[in-house]
């Protein structure tokens, strides 16, 4: 009873404060899903703090672009939260009213967090989630005016991992997809990201919590995104600041440089300083990130009707 207040509280804050409907990611049974109580948490401190745990019913707020200055853009947004909750205030419901601001429409992902009790197998269930949000933006994509070939995903901290996953690893479908709805995002918009699990430069609380404390090497090598970028990877906007002491800058710049090796178009702004989970605005510069990716996206044509 207490958490389905929770989630009733959340809905309707973010109703009142985001005029947002919340939708159900899988129209039924969820993939990779171990039967079992709704123990999800919902913690609200502001319209920016959100964090959400124990997530294991995966859905999408959506968020449509106004129709006079519609693009035909449209943006998975992915939170971060160390693979532990969803920070969705400041790092999705936030940065979707921004994107709308530009145009996109924006679907803000609730992905499940990994876990032995509620899913077969925890190391893919935020991937399939993934998929399943690209997957239902084309499925959409008449209805809500966005142009199947202008669909991108945007990742925050561990966000950032599941967003370069899913544009790193969509050859695979892990979802059903019999209409075959191409699951591969149009570009990455990767916000002081995870990117790699090597022991280096890891942020262990991601890795651990995904594949585990005991990972195989191999594991280990399939989730560190920069080793395994090719020449069909989309192009990429990364953004980090070089002090940030929770996801280490190096984390960005492995992942350009395996983007540079392979030809992929890619931009990346490292600032001085702004540390970790900074969200919309550095504090510690005046240059508006969201502004150089407006400018990065009308360059490569996603701002253009």
């Amino acid at each position: 009873m207490k958490n389905a207040c929770l989630l009733s509280f959340l809905l309707i804050f973010t109703t009142l404060i985001y005029s947002q409907e919340v939708f159900p990611l899988y129209p039924g049974a969820i993939p990779n899903s171990k039967p079992g109580k709704d123990q999800e948490v919902t913690q609200i401190r502001d319209a920016k703090h959100i964090s959400i745990s124990k997530i294991s019913r995966p859905t999408y707020t959506f968020f449509p672009a106004p129709k006079e200055s519609a693009n035909g853009t449209a943006m998975v947004v992915c939170p971060g939260g160390g693979y532990m909750n969803n920070a969705a205030g400041h790092e999705g419901y936030e940065i979707a009213k921004t994107l709308n601001g530009m145009g996109i429409t924006a679907i803000v992902l609730k992905y499940r967090i990994p876990n032995d009790s509620t899913m077969i197998n925890k190391q893919v269930g935020p991937l399939q989630d993934a998929q399943r949000a690209i997957q239902v933006v084309r499925q959409h994509a008449k209805e809500w005016n966005v142009d199947t070939n202008k669909v991108g995903i945007m990742g925050f901290s561990a966000g950032g991992h599941l967003a370069s996953t899913a544009g790193t690893h969509f050859k695979k479908a892990w979802i059903d997809n019999k209409e075959n709805v191409s699951l591969r995002p149009d570009f990455m918009v990767l916000l002081y990201p995870v990117i790699s699990f090597s022991d280096s430069i890891a942020h262990m609380g991601s890795r651990n919590q995904l594949v585990g404390k005991e990972a195989t090497a191999e594991k280990i090598k399939e989730f560190s995104n920069e080793l395994n970028v090719t020449s069909q990877t989309p192009p990429v906007f990364l953004v980090h600041a070089g002090d940030d002491k929770t996801v280490k800058v190096q984390n960005s710049i492995n992942f350009y440089l395996a983007l540079l090796k392979n030809k992929i178009p890619a931009e990346m702004h490292i600032y001085p300083g702004g540390g970790h989970g900074f969200g919309l605005d550095n504090p510690t510069t005046n240059e508006k990130w969201m502004a150089s990716l407006k400018n990065w996206m009308d360059m490569n044509g996603w701002m253009k009707k």
